[in-house]
């Protein structure tokens, strides 16, 4: 089922997520809505908040339904070490038409849990490795946004509020 993506400002985007203690029914059955969402949209990552859900779970496919065998889903995701630095273009589902360059490690090892509460250990790099830094940064209450110049912010902050007054972007 395709879920409602919430979109800045929604102060839930801000909230930093709770772990998952029980990987039951209703968990998985989250996380395919999710994966549902993320391909409707389409984009190539969602977490958990941008559904409404203060929970550390995400979803990941850096081919965006292209090739459904890199889909990832991930709960209670930590990036244990990182590396290099890379500055590329990052946009969001939860705002939509906005875009800037964005400073991240350039690899990332993951560890979470797999739907069944096994350990796993994903190493990233490229756009993966940039999207598990941008959902990870969801389940903190962050958005790509914190990571801007404040000249930047401000001026993104400023053009969704004249998208708001016009009518092309709307909130929840």
């Amino acid at each position: 089922m395709v879920l409602k993506i919430v979109k800045y400002p929604n102060p839930i985007l801000r909230r930093k997520s709770k772990e998952v203690e029980n990987i039951d029914g209703r968990v998985k059955k989250l996380i395919d809505d999710m994966v549902d969402t993320m391909y409707a949209a389409p984009g190539v990552g969602l977490a958990a908040p941008q559904v409404g859900v203060n929970e550390r779970i995400l979803v990941i496919d850096p081919t965006a339904g292209e090739d459904k065998t890199k889909l990832i889903k991930i709960i209670n995701p930590v990036i244990v070490e990182a590396e290099g630095e890379v500055i590329a273009e990052e946009g969001c589902l939860s705002i939509p038409g906005e875009y800037a360059n964005v400073r991240r490690a350039a690899k990332v090892l993951v560890k979470g849990l797999d739907i069944d509460g096994n350990e796993i250990q994903i190493e990233a790099e490229d756009l993966l490795a940039r999207a598990f830094q941008h959902e990870i940064d969801h389940l903190n209450g962050v958005l790509f946004l914190d990571r801007l110049t404040p000249t930047k912010r401000e001026t993104i902050q400023k053009h969704i509020k004249k998208r708001i007054a016009a009518g092309d972007y709307v909130l929840d």
